[in-house]
């Protein structure tokens, strides 16, 4: 049986974020003196001390510092246990908040929702269509209960979900086609590129770009096949956005010596799946079922 409650612990880590048994009392609603005798009882219960004194004021010896961190995991993992409970006394969640990368098929995630609004007719959905590490800042800030992404988050576990094909394409009239011929880097870079901005508020990746002298930068998949369309640039663009494009004739691909297809594979990101409600784990479950499911991406898969 541990002989130091969590209580205690929960004094300590008070103690040092406040910078103070008076602070730390005041902030916890706790008197000093319970403060201090807490951790006075902490130290003779492990037969450690946690604190020295510096002055008027009090530090964490090396052993202190080594158990307080060792503690905080504890209380992190009692916190997210009592929310566990609190997510099973409650039933399903009032909301769920999705992150989906612009790349992941727009068919499969419609035919996920409508399924998942059949199923979960009262709990509204968020739904955040970030580029490249925009979801992953928003999950790992604890700002999304679920992420699908082309990149792996810190600390956090993914699932494969899907691979995307991109394909480096422009318009029929495009200078690049009139060459005639197999096409490469140096050919590239004479004409605009047209990119996908990344989502993160931080720092952000220029993913794709091949340094073209000319390039434009816009913030959706949608405006990037817009433009396209318009003969204003090249681009990789998802073949799951543009096999009607390419079928018809609307769009040609560009023929690339190497790279002129990419494929980038898509992961599948719980916020933390202990913590997961009804909810939450259901439209994973419907995502996974979506890119086997939903008819154009399935036809696609098979190619």
């Amino acid at each position: 049986m541990s002989r130091v409650t969590l209580a205690q612990w929960r004094m300590l880590a008070a103690v040092v974020d406040h910078g103070g048994f008076a602070r730390a009392a005041q902030a916890i609603h706790k008197s000093p003196s319970t403060l201090n005798h807490a951790v006075h009882k902490l130290e003779e219960q492990l037969g450690v001390k946690v604190f020295e004194p510096e002055g008027r004021q009090v530090r964490l010896t090396e052993a202190g510092q080594l158990l307080l961190r060792r503690a905080r995991q504890l209380l992190d993992e009692v916190d997210a246990l009592e929310d566990v409970a609190a997510q099973l006394r409650e039933g399903e969640e009032a909301e769920v908040v999705l992150c989906v990368d612009q790349i992941f098929p727009s068919s499969a995630l419609a035919w996920a929702m409508e399924a998942f609004s059949a199923s979960f007719p009262h709990v509204r959905l968020q739904l955040h269509e970030t580029v490249l590490n925009g979801g992953v800042e928003m999950l790992v800030a604890g700002q999304a209960d679920l992420l699908v992404s082309g990149f792996a988050a810190a600390g956090h576990l993914g699932e494969p979900l899907v691979m995307v094909r991109f394909i480096a394409v422009a318009h029929p009239d495009h200078p690049l086609h009139s060459l005639d011929r197999q096409l490469n880097l140096r050919d590239l870079k004479h004409y605009r590129q047209i990119v996908v901005r990344d989502s993160a508020q931080g720092k952000g990746r220029d993913a794709g770009w091949l340094e073209a002298e000319q390039r434009w930068t816009v913030s959706h998949i949608s405006t990037s096949l817009d433009m396209i369309e318009r003969n204003l640039g090249f681009a990789w663009l998802p073949e799951t956005r543009i096999r009607r494009h390419l079928d018809d004739g609307r769009l040609l691909p560009l023929p690339l010596e190497a790279g002129g297809v990419r494929e980038a594979p898509m992961l599948l990101i719980h916020q933390d799946l202990d913590r997961a409600g009804p909810a939450t784990r259901a439209m994973a479950s419907l995502l996974r079922e979506s890119v086997s499911t939903c008819p154009a991406q399935s036809q696609l898969n098979h190619r």
